[in-house]
């Protein structure tokens, strides 16, 4: 094990706490107490991300939606609310689940190795799809539709994938949400919709064609053929 993790958090003692126990646990630990030093030591690099909701001066919100313009990493909001908005929130922001304070360092520490699992089988993947005038690279993570780049949030991706790797299926959005989730997702299937509204709104910027077609009353399916709707 040689994962890097970063941990943000404006209360010292939580950080402490965490980075020694996830020393003890073999990963490599950055620390950052606020914001903008967590974006001044956003360039290392790390493999998952620990961060806090709410930070005085720049909040976790902020930061997410910052950090995630350069990395794909998995990242955990702290928070001490466990309201439903808030989550849907953090998750349009870019974040890939929420542990609610206080927590349990050995379910937080089962929760950071099931997503850096998930990322390592997601990175042993390489091969290309062709849909329409769209290039979906599966091991970079990247889309393209004629030619122009089109950047994803990591779930936002994660949806497209799901969808394109299992084209004309129909996914309800309680399939989604657990897929795409996994059982550590504490937030609602509503939050599949606001996704997949930022989705076609970031293809349809670029293109006429309808990716993702609404069933509806069943869910939503991948539509990889040449017709325009």
């Amino acid at each position: 094990m040689n994962e890097k993790i970063m941990l943000i958090d404006d209360e010292k003692g939580i950080i402490a706490v965490m980075k020694t126990y996830f020393e003890m646990s073999g990963y490599r630990v950055v620390t950052a107490c606020d914001g903008r030093e967590a974006l001044r030591k956003i360039s290392c690099m790390p493999d998952l991300v620990l961060l806090d909701v709410s930070m005085p001066d720049m909040d976790g919100i902020t930061v997410c939606q910052t950090i995630r313009e350069h990395i794909t990493c998995p990242v955990l909001f702290l928070t001490a609310r466990d309201e439903t908005a808030d989550k849907i929130r953090g998750f349009s922001a870019g974040a890939d689940d929420y542990i609610v304070k206080p927590f349990d360092l050995d379910e937080l520490g089962a929760r950071v190795a099931a997503h850096l699992r998930r990322e390592n089988r997601r990175q042993g993947k390489s091969s290309l799809r062709f849909f329409s005038n769209m290039v979906i690279d599966y091991a970079s993570r990247e889309i393209t539709i004629g030619g122009t780049p089109v950047t994803l949030s990591r779930k936002e991706f994660d949806i497209v994938e799901l969808l394109s790797v299992h084209a004309g299926q129909v996914f309800d959005r309680e399939r989604i949400y657990e897929t795409v989730w996994g059982l550590e997702g504490d937030g609602s299937s509503d939050t599949v919709m606001e996704h997949i509204r930022k989705i076609r709104a970031k293809f349809s910027a670029v293109s006429l064609h309808n990716y993702i077609e609404t069933v509806w009353g069943v869910g939503y399916r991948w539509n990889g053929s040449n017709k325009c709707v």
